[in-house]
């Protein structure tokens, strides 16, 4: 910092510091657990995708090969099997990732059942008319789009289809993935494993649950008066059931005719 210029004999002045107004330390955590609570809980948990329906945001695509492994990608685009690290006793449907290049953002293409993924570094998950597969190109087209057929004979399971109707199969020994297998077999069957907050029927049950959260004190605000057990309940199931407005009416004009009986 550069100090102004100071001649000799000259006095220099003092800056005062002008008081810090202090806040006692029940006020301090009032407001630290205050402000803690109004930041959203995000789960980042990872969970398996049950449906096509449920594949949105990072996804990790796991492989059935005789080592648990997922398809993962370089910077330079180049598409490759990764051993997977974060598993329980080698069961994939607890798998989660170690590294970011195991992590796939799935997006759905609107109007369609085609699923677009794209990887850490910006760019989508392709496969050419020959059934290899690369990560290199910015823009979507049919090459880049997929389609997750969920298995009938084992729940929570994938064939990920091709544009040209062929699927994405693994070498038994996890070292090699084609996009050229013409059926359905255990090679060509996969787990997509994805973060739980992504996931629709866990968020909205979440949004669910916070619907019902409200305190009495609340409720009573809304209504203007003291409320019993019984009218809380009623109020909070109504939160949760759609039809809070009409139930916090009958309550308010209860109130007035009780007042007047």
């Amino acid at each position: 910092m550069v100090k102004p210029l100071a001649f000799k004999g000259e006095k220099t002045k003092v800056r005062k510091r002008e008081a810090v107004p202090t806040i006692d330390d029940g006020q301090e955590h009032k407001r630290t657990r205050e402000s803690a609570s109004d930041i959203p809980y995000e789960d980042d948990s990872w969970v398996n995708a049950e449906s096509s329906g449920d594949i949105s945001g990072p996804v990790v695509i796991v492989l059935p090969s005789t080592k648990p492994t997922c398809i993962a990608c370089d910077a330079a685009g180049k598409v490759f099997t990764s051993e997977l690290e974060n598993i329980i006793e080698g069961d994939p449907s607890t798998a989660e990732p170690h590294d970011v290049r195991q992590v796939w953002i799935a997006n759905r293409i609107a109007g369609t059942d085609n699923i677009c993924f794209k990887g850490h570094h910006h760019r989508y998950l392709s496969s050419d008319s020959v059934g290899s597969f690369s990560a290199r190109n910015e823009a979507i087209s049919p090459e880049e789009t997929f389609v997750c057929m969920a298995s009938t004979d084992t729940p929570g399971t994938f064939s990920i289809q091709t544009a040209r109707e062929t699927f994405i199969s693994v070498t038994d020994d996890g070292k090699d993935i084609h996009g050229d297998a013409e059926t359905i077999s255990f090679n060509t069957t996969v787990r997509i494993r994805m973060q739980a907050r992504f996931k629709p029927n866990l968020k909205a049950n979440k949004e669910t649950k916070a619907k019902g959260k409200i305190s009495k004190k609340e409720l009573e605000n809304a209504v203007g008066r003291k409320l019993d057990e019984d009218e809380v309940r009623k109020l909070k199931k109504a939160r949760l059931e759609g039809d809070y407005h009409e139930k916090l009416l009958d309550v308010r004009v209860k109130g007035k005719h009780d007042k007047y009986s």
